[in-house]
């Protein structure tokens, strides 16, 4: 059994036992703290599909937090303008929190 849950605008496959790297929740979330997730869109019960409109009434995917705060992999942003002596170098790196999914109540 998997769901397509809406975490924070993005769109995850949930299935009990998995990790998943959400974009940060907060300092209010710690380590061990339990973060339900009502936004499901499709129920998938062993072929029997169920899909929301816009949600499925009901469906719930709760979530136990295992690193509140992980560091994601650093994106260099270049700019450069040729023959002008224009160079930018910067870089980013996104928070996320890494989650572990408990349980699917569909």
């Amino acid at each position: 059994m998997f769901v397509i849950v809406e975490i924070q605008g993005q769109q995850f496959k949930a299935e009990a036992g998995k990790f998943l790297y959400v974009h940060y929740l907060g300092d209010d979330k710690k380590e061990g703290e339990t973060v339900e997730f009502d936004r499901v869109l499709l129920v998938d019960a062993d072929g029997a599909v169920k899909v929301g409109a816009p949600t499925v009434e009901g469906a719930k995917v709760v979530c136990e937090v295992k690193r509140p705060l992980v560091k994601g992999d650093k994106v260099i942003v270049f700019k450069k303008k040729r023959r002008k002596g224009y160079r930018r170098k910067n870089g980013h790196r996104q928070y996320f929190t890494q989650v572990v999914i408990k349980d699917v109540v569909a």
